[in-house]
């Protein structure tokens, strides 16, 4: 087996199994029904979405979709989008296995997203907030030029609306795409989140699975506050790359959202469920 063939075959297993994920999928058992990809119980695909996707016998989390998270955070109506004419481009014409032009059209049709992040206002509890919220689904949640871009705006419509911000993170990290121009965003998103600490305007982290790269090493971590999304795993680099490196075995629960939480990387683990009376408890604290 030659190194393309082995990564074609790795590849094709991590769609196989995130289509299971999102799906349901199982020639076992009828669409209505799908197996829990962490316990494997037969569940009805409903009582997982009636669950704010989250498996009802175990607790696994499922990760989910910009569009999804919004409609499960904020008060029902109250998101209002914010600079989705900022589009991407292909500034390098980069070619790969296939070009990054057919990559973003491909995003786009899966996710009906035009990029990696969504930005906007919206209310928690009728607490007026700005918000970013990232969709792995589009590229991994990669960040580029316009993912830093659209962060960078709505960090600075909250400093000019003296509103609090929020960003929700799920994302691989830089877009290789890009290049250095990806690597870029992470200096000028840490700059607006630097702008907002001078200017004592609150700002809330939500880490969410996955969170790793140059988001950890940026905006995803600079917040006042930092909550984490029950069994989210949050790093850096992966846990196979620092065990290669370091030649140790890291523990079973490494870079989980609750061993991040036991050596105080974050403020708050919390279930899905919780999220928006933590959110909004926090903001009421804050007089926001």
């Amino acid at each position: 087996m030659t190194i393309q063939e082995w990564f074609d075959k790795r590849k094709e297993a991590q769609i196989e199994r995130r289509a299971k994920e999102i799906k349901g999928l199982d020639t076992d058992t009828p669409e209505l029904w799908t197996k829990c990809v962490h316990c494997e119980t037969q569940i009805l695909k409903t009582e997982i979405e009636e669950n704010l996707m989250v498996c009802p016998h175990c607790d696994y989390h499922y990760r989910i979709g910009a569009k999804t998270r919004i409609q499960q955070l904020f008060d029902e109506g109250s998101f209002e989008e914010l600079f989705q004419d900022v589009l991407p481009t292909d500034p390098l014409e980069f070619v790969d296995t296939e070009s990054y032009a057919d990559r973003l059209k491909k995003a786009h049709e899966k996710t009906g997203l035009d990029e990696a992040v969504v930005t906007g206002l919206a209310k928690i509890k009728g607490h007026k907030l700005a918000v970013a919220v990232m969709d792995f689904d589009y590229m991994g949640g990669s960040m580029g030029s316009v993912v830093g871009e659209k962060v960078t705006r709505i960090m600075e419509k909250a400093l000019e609306l003296k509103l609090p911000m929020l960003a929700i993170t799920s994302s691989g990290g830089a877009r290789m795409q890009e290049s250095a121009l990806s690597l870029m965003q992470m200096a000028k998103t840490s700059c607006a989140a630097g702008k907002l600490d001078e200017a004592g305007i609150l700002y809330i982290n939500l880490l969410t699975e996955p969170t790793f790269g140059g988001i950890t090493a940026s905006f995803g971590t600079l917040g006042d506050i930092i909550i984490a999304e029950q069994g989210a795993r949050i790093g850096f680099a992966g846990r196979r790359v620092i065990e290669q490196t370091i030649r140790q075995k890291l523990p079973d629960d490494f870079q989980t959202a609750e061993y991040l939480l036991k050596y105080g990387q974050v403020d708050v683990v919390s279930k899905r469920k919780n999220l928006r009376k933590t959110i909004a408890n926090i903001l009421e604290m804050h007089g926001v």
